[in-house]
């Protein structure tokens, strides 16, 4: 009996990365990862030859056995039939109302119900609550903290897009406020000084105190914005992920200390999967006694 295994597919607006994922284990399978850039402009017909190509190389080494896809794609998209939706977003337009899974079926020889979807933002939980930071856990938030403001929602092992990042919040929208723009603009705004994105701030929070004062602020609104989120779905654990999240420790101080004081013991944690979660937990997508 071969073990079972399945292939993780990470989609984004410039590249594809797969990888073959053993569902026993809950790891990937050691050098399978396979990556390429592409161009999410281009036709439809460069597009999905491109995404075939990596399949298949990323299925070289399976010689028999059944091939089972698990693929984590932006959104609008109609993730259960495998149809695009996305239109404004200035990328894969080529798409738009295409039935992607027919599609890669038929090139690919894979049967239709053996390809699955999930939205990328809710792959990343999925894969923190399979083999991650959240395993085991049955209410977990999951952030993506960036140039832009990624959300899930996972109740009772299920993860799905949360689309908090236009939510209503302080002067604006939840990603007004937590997202690498954000930070450029406030120490911007209290220092006069310039940089290019947190990294930097990092760097000097031990010695400027404007930089410290950045952090805190942060620590504060994320806060304010998980509350109500965590009140309202009883939500157990925290899955931080992104490039912000490199910055734990400079904001969260202030984070945990704001949640303690408004009687909210949530634990916060930092993505374990880093940019495998979304392979691993599009592949878990795959693992049928989960579904």
């Amino acid at each position: 009996m071969e073990k079972p295994v399945a292939l993780g597919v990470d989609i984004g607006g410039s590249h594809i990365t797969a990888a073959l994922v053993d569902l026993e284990t809950r790891t990937l399978v050691k050098d399978s990862i396979k990556r390429s850039p592409v161009n999410s402009q281009e036709s439809k017909e460069v597009i999905l030859s491109a995404w075939c190509d990596i399949i298949d190389k990323a299925f070289e080494n399976i010689k028999n056995g059944v091939r089972n896809v698990g693929i984590a794609m932006p959104g609008p998209f109609n993730y259960s039939e495998g149809i695009s939706l996305i239109k404004e977003q200035d990328k894969f337009k080529s798409l738009y109302q295409i039935n992607v899974k027919e599609e890669l079926s038929k090139r690919l020889d894979i049967p239709t119900d053996h390809i699955h979807f999930i939205n990328d933002a809710a792959g990343f939980l999925q894969g923190e609550v399979f083999a991650g930071a959240a395993k085991g856990n049955a209410s977990v938030l999951g952030l993506t903290l960036g140039t832009g403001l990624g959300s899930s929602l996972c109740l009772n092992y299920k993860a799905f897009d949360a689309d908090l990042w236009n939510s209503e919040f302080l002067d604006g929208i939840a990603e007004d406020y937590l997202s690498t723009r954000w930070f450029v603009k406030r120490f911007n705004q209290l220092s006069g000084k310039v940089v290019a994105g947190v990294k930097e701030l990092v760097e000097i929070v031990e010695t400027d105190h404007h930089a410290t004062m950045v952090f805190m602020e942060f620590g504060n609104n994320l806060a304010q914005f998980l509350i109500p989120i965590i009140k309202q779905h009883k939500i157990d654990t925290v899955i931080i992920g992104g490039n912000i999240a490199q910055s734990f420790s400079a904001f969260a101080p202030e984070l945990i200390a704001t949640l303690k004081g408004n009687g909210i013991e949530t634990e916060i944690k930092i993505s374990e999967l880093k940019e495998h979660a979304a392979l691993i937990g599009a592949a878990s997508c795959c693992d049928l006694s989960l579904i």
